[in-house]
């Protein structure tokens, strides 16, 4: 990367007469020169932007932290059950001149609500059962990104671009995605993990990143800030049975250069409770979360 977040965190720590200074400069230069700030309309440069800002352009591994803050809602007020610490680890490439694919290997552990205390018993607030947490391991899945738009392999979601525009100082790029299923789980057999015949999952997710590196093309890894908040269907480790509604997620995080940039109390409950993540040279089966729970769950 050309640029790192090294740098970010120096200048949030400058003195805010500097950073006012920063921000007049940025919002004077954005107003003398829009053309430099038009989204590309080639699709292919567009491409590159995308995949500078959510990944890479580049053969090298890029990493994102998020802290994952999920409630439950049943119909009234959203309930806070805990948050997620999630690491993605992904190693990107350019296999054509306008596109650019990643592996992905991703990991969650649930800790107390906006704390890094990590859970391994949780009791519903619904229900007021105690249940065992099952933490997280997804991946490894691929993703393409080109003029055609994103495209998954072996992923539950199909992310699909919405409008990139350059906002301030950021350029901002957001995608959806949605999925509806049968749902894999028996409710004969597992009626209190069972939340219906229809598993969704909703998921939007945005990425910012300075306005400088956006349109870099020396840049091959942006700086962003990402975020994303998702809504489905009750996980079957809950044990929430048929009760009306599910689970809604609310992130923040960012890009990082190295696994140092994970806060160290997060970091510990990673390497404790998904190991995995950080080995994924030895990581060669597929994993998938929900499956894996009821191949080992009880009735």
């Amino acid at each position: 990367m050309r640029y790192g977040l090294d740098r970010r965190s120096a200048m949030m720590m400058a003195p805010m007469g500097m950073m006012g200074l920063s921000l007049m400069a940025g919002a004077a230069q954005a107003a003398t020169s829009p053309d430099s700030s038009a989204i590309p309309q080639d699709p292919v440069a567009r491409a590159r932007m995308r995949a500078r800002i959510i990944g890479s352009t580049a053969g090298e591994r890029v990493f994102m932290f998020y802290r994952l803050n999920i409630y439950g809602y049943d119909g009234g007020q959203l309930v806070p059950f805990f948050t997620m610490n999630h690491l993605s680890v992904n190693q990107w490439q350019q296999i054509a001149p306008d596109r650019f694919v990643t592996k992905t290997y991703e990991c969650g552990v649930y800790c107390k609500f906006d704390t890094d205390e990590v859970l391994e018993e949780w009791e519903n607030p619904f229900t007021k059962e105690k249940r065992k947490v099952w933490q997280f391991l997804g991946g490894p899945f691929d993703v393409t990104i080109g003029p055609d738009g994103i495209v998954t392999k072996n992923a539950e979601l199909s992310p699909k671009p919405l409008r990139m525009e350059a906002v301030g100082s950021s350029v901002i790029v957001p995608t959806a995605a949605s999925m509806a299923r049968p749902s894999p789980i028996d409710p004969q057999k597992y009626p209190k993990l069972y939340a219906g015949p229809t598993s969704y999952w909703e998921s939007q997710a945005t990425y910012a990143a300075p306005r400088s590196q956006a349109f870099d093309e020396s840049v091959t890894c942006a700086d962003a800030f990402c975020h994303f908040q998702n809504m489905g269907s009750w996980h079957p480790w809950l044990g929430m049975g048929q009760r009306p509604g599910g689970t809604y997620g609310n992130s923040h995080g960012a890009k990082l250069r190295s696994l140092d940039g994970i806060p160290l109390a997060a970091r510990k409950g990673l390497e404790k409770h998904t190991p995995e993540i950080f080995d994924t040279a030895s990581w060669t089966k597929q994993r998938m979360d929900i499956l894996e729970y009821l191949a080992v769950a009880q009735p």
